[in-house]
């Protein structure tokens, strides 16, 4: 028997990405951060562990300031899936730039693992990813934008 229904975590997932598109678009992270508990970890494999929901906000807020991070402004999930029984939410999630009109999506994937805790937080979020792959797609991005610009 699960602690908590499939519908619950899968409200607090809805919401979690709201929150991270809202980030993206606005540069404001404190809603997304506001889905963890105040003692969450989160291991990102590039970064490293961070512990609990004040150094996680600062943590993404300086990470995701620069230019040309800061253009990383979508985060979509192809797929995902959700252990009712342990609470355990296992995604793809598309790290996105934004439109800059070439016909093309700039985006590269990461798998995010999410530990449910109740009350429509969660208490671990670990992420892996490429960073050689994600550094690619980003200067993909960057060189089109040139060219474009260039035209």
């Amino acid at each position: 028997m699960s602690r908590w229904t499939i519908e619950e975590i899968d409200d607090a997932f809805q919401t979690f990405q709201a929150a991270a598109l809202k980030g993206g678009q606005t540069q404001d992270w404190q809603d997304w951060a506001n889905c963890f508990t105040e003692d969450a970890t989160y291991f990102e494999h590039h970064y490293g562990k961070f512990w609990g929901r004040e150094n996680i906000l600062n943590w993404i807020s300086k990470t995701m300031a620069p230019y040309p991070v800061n253009a990383m402004t979508a985060f979509p999930i192809t797929w995902y899936s959700i252990d009712v029984v342990k609470g355990w939410v296992f995604c793809e999630v598309m790290n996105r730039m934004e439109d800059i009109g070439d016909g093309k999506i700039h985006e590269e994937p990461n798998i995010t693992i999410l530990h449910y805790a109740g009350n429509g937080l969660f208490s671990y979020e670990e992420d892996a990813y490429n960073p050689e792959n994600m550094g690619s797609m980003i200067k993909g991005w960057l060189d089109a934008k040139k060219a474009i610009k260039a035209t």
